[in-house]
């Protein structure tokens, strides 16, 4: 069927061709045309009232997604700035606690030496009061057993001699027992 077309083509030119193809289907030229003013008027509906409104659609939905990959990188930008800020904060606050356990430390290593220290003046005070009530008990009971050693002296040697010593004799014998216990 196709080989006759294309025969008359080759022999007879395009006009022949188209006159046969016509005759054969049974080519109306006032339907043609107005088929085909029909078809240019629904083109010319559908461009107005379709393809217009849909290529604003495809337009809008394009201008969206290009906001949203607009928004997406500026969000990104906002989370990596947010990350960033939020290392710097637990970097600083990280170095403030260390500072901080640093200057607790050193704060209680200065007030153990401040207690030791006090500590060591409380005990160096009792020790020296308690050298001088030492001192002072060894110098009285020194006193004590002269004074008791004097008068061992005396009565001894009144025993001794057999008659009663006159006050310069006791303080003679006194002075003499003093001496000898002093050396």
């Amino acid at each position: 069927m196709f080989a006759p077309i294309f025969l008359a083509s080759s022999e007879g030119g395009l006009m022949e061709t188209a006159r046969s193809v016509g005759e054969t289907f049974g080519f109306n030229t006032w339907a043609f045309c107005a088929q085909a003013i029909s078809f240019t008027l629904v083109c010319a509906v559908l461009y107005k009232f379709a393809y217009h409104p849909i290529l604003k659609v495809l337009e809008d939905r394009r201008l969206q997604i290009e906001r949203t990959f607009q928004e997406a990188a500026a969000v990104k930008v906002h989370v990596a700035d947010a990350e960033r800020r939020a290392s710097d904060i637990v970097t600083q606050a990280s170095s403030g606690a260390h500072k901080l356990v640093e200057d607790a430390r050193a704060a209680a290593q200065e007030y153990q030496d401040k207690q030791i220290n006090e500590a060591k003046a409380e005990a160096a005070s009792i020790i020296a009061k308690a050298h001088e009530e030492a001192k002072r008990d060894y110098d009285r009971m020194l006193g004590d057993l002269r004074n008791e050693v004097a008068r061992l002296v005396v009565d001894t040697t009144a025993k001794v001699v057999g008659r009663v010593l006159t006050a310069d004799d006791q303080r003679r014998l006194a002075e003499d027992a003093t001496r000898e216990l002093a050396a």
